[in-house]
C-alpha cells in the first residue's frame, strides 16, 4: 500500500527558482522507494503547464491551484487553496494515512480547521517552519506580527515539525514548550558536483570580461537583495579593507528605496572594486563563478539553512560568514566568522588574504568535507524516505 503525501506551500515544480522548489524538484528526482507517491501543489501563474489542473512530473502528480495576485495575501491564499484542494483529493480516493507536509507557516489561524478534517481521515499534519519570517524587515509591523502569530499556531497543531536546521529546533522546542511540539532535524541539501563550465567556454568568457572580473581575484555574494542579509555592512565593510580583490555581488537588484539608502551611506559608486552584475540563470555558469571566486562573503542572518551558504561549502575555497546560530550550526569550524560590530570583516577579509595556497586547499577540503558528510541530496532524500515511511 502506497503512502501519499502532499507537498503544500512551494510554488510547484518544475522548480524556477527558490529553495523551496528546489528542495521538491530534488526529493522527487531522487526518489529511491516507491511504496510513496508525492503529490505537490504549485501555482499555475509559476508553472509552464498552468493552463492544466494537474500533470505528472518527476513520478509526482503536481496539481495547479489557481490564485489571484493580491500581495502579501496571495501565499496564504494560496496555502489555503492548496490544502483544500489535498484533504478533499485524499479523502475522495481514500487514500490510507495520508500525510500533508506544509512548508513554511503562513496558515496557523486556519489550522485547527483543517486539522480535525486532515484527523478525521487517519491523516498526519507535518510542518516545516524554514527561518524567522516575522523577522525579515521588508514587512510592515502588522505583517510581522501575523507571521509571529501564524507559526505559533502551525506549531501548535503540528503532529511533526521538520526542522531544516539544529537551531531552529532549538528554538521551537524552546519557545513553544507548553505545546509540548514534537521535532525531528533534516537539513536541506546541495549539488557537490563540478561545474562542466572551463575557463575557455564562450560564456564564462563573456561573462568575466564584460564584468571586467579576473579568475580568483573577487570575493563573491549571493543572495536576495534585502536588508537582513546585511548588504550595507558587507559593502561599507569591505570598502574600507585593503584588499585589492574586487567584490562581486549577484543579486537581483533594483534601483528601489533600500538601494539608494546604501548608496547614499556607502558610496559604493566611488570604489571601482564593488560590481553590482545582476542575477546569473546558468546554473553551470553560476557554479564556475563560486568556483573560482577567492572568497564568497554570507551576511544572511535570519533563515535556518540557507541554500546559498551550501553551495559556497561545496564549491568556494574560503568562506567569510556572519556570526549567528544558524551558519555556525551549518560550517562549523571551516569558515572564518565575522560581526556586524565596525571593523569585524574588514579584520577578516584581511586575514583571509593573507591565507597561503595550502591554507586555502585546507578549508575547501574542511567545507566539503560537511558538505558530504550531511548536505547532499541524496542523504537529504534517503532521511525524509525514511521519515515518510516510519
Amino acid at each position: 500500500m502506497k503512502q501519499h503525501v502532499y507537498i503544500i506551500g512551494s510554488k510547484g515544480i518544475p522548480a524556477r527558482y527558490g529553495g523551496y522548489e528546489t528542495f521538491v524538484d530534488k526529493l522527487t528526482a531522487g526518489q529511491q522507494d516507491k511504496n510513496i507517491q508525492y503529490h505537490v501543489a504549485a501555482r499555475s501563474d509559476n508553472s509552464e503547464f498552468g493552463g492544466k489542473p494537474s500533470f505528472s512530473y518527476n513520478g509526482a502528480e503536481v496539481f495547479n491551484i489557481n490564485v489571484p495576485n493580491i500581495g502579501p495575501a496571495q501565499a496564504i491564499i494560496y496555502d489555503i487553496k492548496a490544502l483544500k484542494w489535498a484533504i478533499a483529493d485524499a479523502k475522495k480516493k481514500e487514500y490510507y494515512h495520508p500525510i500533508f507536509y506544509v512548508l513554511a507557516c503562513r496558515i496557523g489561524p486556519f489550522m485547527s480547521r483543517f486539522l480535525k478534517q486532515i484527523h478525521q481521515i487517519g491523516g498526519k499534519y507535518y510542518v516545516n517552519p524554514d527561518g524567522h519570517e516575522w523577522k525579515r524587515t521588508k514587512w510592515s509591523v502588522p505583517v510581522r506580527l501575523y507571521w509571529k502569530c501564524s507559526e505559533r499556531l502551525m506549531i501548535k497543531y503540528a503532529d511533526l515539525v521538520v526542522c531544516d536546521n539544529r537551531k531552529i529546533e532549538e528554538y521551537i522546542e524552546h519557545e513553544y514548550q507548553n505545546f509540548h511540539p514534537k521535532t525531528t532535524f533534516i537539513a536541506y541539501g546541495t549539488d557537490i558536483s563540478s561545474s562542466k563550465l572551463k575557463a575557455e567556454n564562450k560564456i564564462v568568457n563573456k561573462w568575466f570580461r564584460s564584468n571586467r572580473v579576473k579568475l580568483k581575484n573577487y570575493y563573491l555574494i549571493v543572495g536576495r537583495f534585502v536588508p537582513e542579509n546585511n548588504y550595507e555592512t558587507m559593502i561599507r565593510e569591505f570598502m574600507s579593507s585593503s584588499t585589492t580583490k574586487d567584490l562581486v555581488i549577484i543579486t537581483n537588484v533594483q534601483e528601489n528605496v533600500f538601494y539608494r539608502k546604501i548608496k547614499a551611506n556607502t558610496h559604493f559608486d566611488t570604489d571601482n572594486r564593488i560590481k553590482f552584475v545582476g542575477t546569473v540563470y546558468n546554473q553551470e555558469l553560476l557554479k564556475f563563478i563560486r568556483e573560482n571566486a577567492y572568497g564568497y562573503l554570507h551576511g544572511h542572518e535570519v533563515g535556518g539553512t540557507n541554500p546559498s551558504l551550501l553551495e559556497a561549502l561545496a564549491s568556494t575555497q574560503i568562506n567569510l560568514i556572519v556570526n549567528v546560530g544558524f551558519n555556525r550550526d551549518v560550517a562549523k569550524d571551516t569558515a572564518i566568522y565575522w560581526n556586524k560590530d565596525t571593523g569585524s570583516l574588514a579584520k577578516a577579509i584581511k586575514a583571509a588574504d593573507s591565507y597561503s595556497e595550502e591554507d586555502l586547499k585546507k578549508a575547501k577540503e574542511n567545507a566539503l568535507e560537511v558538505i558530504k558528510k550531511e548536505y547532499t541530496w541524496p542523504i537529504i532524500v534517503q532521511k525524509y524516505e525514511e521519515l515518510f515511511l516510519n
